[in-house]
């Protein structure tokens, strides 16, 4: 497989703007089947965390005070992602943060998203759940730290990653996996995946 990007952000709430900022991003290079790089930092926007999300993620207003700004460390991620595609579980939240922060700075994203999520919608039909830390248990992936941090999460949607790429190999006989497979299986409704496998495979 070729390399992959997977990111991950904590924030003060679930939709970007001028109340709603980004708290901290995590960032794991997938390549070849394997964690190959990692970026992680907080971020301080000057927003107060609300108690619920500081009690989802342990982030506090307090700690926030002493990380980088937003712009720099917005700046180090999109330096470290280059031109990687992309991918996060729920990638929908993920993407609206990522593109709303890199605006905000003057960039924008150049690559497409794929999701794990609703990858594993399609590919793991029989999981009770489809929750990251949910999936990752059922699944007997690697315990990566405590859910709800973003290079932890982001660890748990590449180990996902990985899983579902075996899960392509192995059980439906697709000899190469992309993104760019990713991103087209994302948009199958799961009834139709295997005839989309199968015209795969043909070529």
């Amino acid at each position: 497989m070729d390399p992959i990007a997977v990111i991950d952000f904590e924030t003060t709430g679930v939709m970007p703007g001028p109340a709603c900022r980004a708290t901290e991003i995590g960032i794991v290079i997938l390549e070849g089947g394997r964690i190959v790089d990692r970026y992680q930092s907080l971020m301080n926007a000057g927003i107060p965390v609300p108690s619920f999300i500081q009690g989802l993620t342990g982030i506090t207003t307090a700690m926030l005070r002493d990380a980088p700004p937003v712009a720099q460390v917005m700046g180090e991620a999109a330096d470290f992602i280059g031109d990687l595609p992309l991918l996060a579980h729920n990638a929908s939240f993920d993407q609206k943060f990522w593109d709303f922060e890199l605006a905000r700075i003057g960039r924008s994203r150049r690559q497409p998203f794929a999701c794990s999520l609703l990858l594993a919608r399609r590919l793991l039909p029989e999981a009770p759940s489809h929750k990251l830390g949910n999936l990752d248990t059922w699944a007997c992936l690697p315990n990566t730290g405590k859910a709800h941090r973003a290079l932890a999460d982001a660890e748990m949607a590449a180990n996902l990653t990985r899983h579902l790429a075996g899960c392509l190999r192995d059980k439906h006989g697709i000899g190469e996996v992309s993104h760019k497979l990713f991103c087209s299986l994302q948009k199958v409704p799961a009834a139709k995946i295997p005839e989309a496998l199968r015209r795969h495979r043909e070529g």
